[in-house]
């Protein structure tokens, strides 16, 4: 072949292999598929230099850039400062939590933004009056300070502050911010109490706290009884603890009836709270709701009638019945009778207590309205009736 023409074709295939290469297409990266990024056409892939070579870098920063301002605009926004900091030296501040632990004699300083500020500390501080507790109003804010403070100033601080608007003011008590604050005590791991003893009462309509209240929050405490010595079970439902206030009994109950103690254990250190005497009240649920009945709305003079009122209730609640009826005006003297028996309605047993006034030979004087009080724990309960006393009817005489 002539050298020429051999030349010639060795120069097309070259052509042809260069050709393919370029037009073969671009496969997507592992790592760019798993960020779901769009992989450029054939058409946009440009040499290094060539006109348009920043374009894939140029969109690539405008994604970053729109993708940013979303994040910005999902983000939640900062809340509100709050009013109540800890001051921790000169122009330092600290935002105060739920809670705050601090040691005790290291003193607590506050600051509680507002014009009108009020403060609420644990009650015996502000009985204390001028001393350790000191508080100090600004144009802007208040300050409070407590010098030398010990295991007694646990508890919880607040503050909250008025806000007006012309010449009307209103409290900002809705706003008030608080934080609880443990001084703690190595010598004293529960709040000191004034008594060694103190009676509880157990109502069995109602929840009962055991202020058993500790100086450190990492402190370990159950409840026991004394007599025989054992552990009361907590389980969060009949009985609670919370570290702020103390045990909690939800559900009281006789059996829970005598002498209770917390107990404090932190490191090597356990002790006793004030001894707790509990006594069991059965209390109603509510106050009573009587009827009224009388033997009879009409009778006539000379006759004798009766009128009963009933409470429905629960088993062993003690009733107490007050009567107002006509005949007091009269002077005469109240004749009842009480009962309480058992009764079962509706597939439970109630206790059916009643009263029954009784009215012998009805005078005109007393017809009106009977009034009957029903009065348990809980309250008292009113039911009224109305009798008609009516002359005898005029017999006519036989005739002749």
């Amino acid at each position: 072949m002539d050298p020429r023409a051999l030349c010639f074709l060795s120069c097309y295939l070259l052509l042809c292999v260069i050709s393919a290469e370029i037009q073969e297409p671009v496969s997507i990266p592992k790592a760019q598929k798993k960020r779901g990024l769009k992989a450029a056409s054939a058409g946009e892939v440009n040499l290094s230099g060539a006109p348009g070579a920043r374009k894939t870098k140029l969109d690539r920063s405008q994604k970053s850039l729109r993708m940013k301002l979303s994040l910005e605009a999902a983000a939640p926004q900062p809340l509100a400062s709050s009013i109540l900091t800890q001051v921790l030296g000169r122009g330092r501040f600290r935002t105060v939590g739920d809670s705050l632990s601090l040691r005790a004699g290291e003193p607590l300083e506050l600051r509680c933004r507002g014009k009108v500020v009020h403060w609420r500390v644990p009650k015996y501080l502000e009985e204390e009056g001028e001393g350790r507790l000191r508080i100090k109003h600004f144009s802007q804010h208040s300050r409070l300070q407590l010098m030398n403070p010990t295991g007694a100033d646990t508890g919880e601080y607040s503050c909250w502050a008025r806000h007006c608007q012309d010449t009307a003011c209103v409290e900002g008590e809705d706003r008030q911010e608080k934080t609880f604050i443990f001084f703690t005590d190595p010598e004293e791991l529960f709040v000191p109490t004034e008594n060694y003893y103190e009676v509880v009462q157990l109502r069995s309509h109602q929840s009962v706290l055991l202020p058993c209240q500790v100086t450190n929050p990492l402190a370990q405490v159950t409840l026991h009884r004394e007599f025989p010595p054992e552990e009361v079970p907590v389980d969060g439902t009949d009985i609670s603890f919370d570290v702020k206030k103390g045990f909690t009994i939800h559900r009281p109950r006789a059996s829970l009836a005598g002498s209770l103690f917390c107990l404090a254990s932190l490191g090597g250190m356990r002790q006793i709270s004030t001894k707790y005497m509990l006594i069991y009240i059965n209390y109603p649920s509510s106050s009573p709701k009587p009827t009224i009945q009388a033997s009879a709305t009409s009778v006539q003079l000379g006759e004798n009638f009766s009128v009963t009122c009933t409470v429905l209730g629960e088993l062993e609640i003690a009733v107490d019945f007050s009567w107002e009826y006509p005949g007091q005006k009269l002077g005469r003297p109240l004749y009842t009778n009480e009962q309480a028996d058992l009764v079962r309605r509706e597939g439970q047993v109630q206790q059916k207590a009643a009263s029954t006034l009784y009215v012998e030979e009805a005078r005109a004087g007393d017809a009106g309205v009977y009034t009957c009080r029903a009065t348990n724990l809980q309250g008292t309960g009113t039911a009224t009736t109305h009798v008609r006393v009516t002359q005898s009817p005029h017999v006519s005489p036989p005739p002749p």
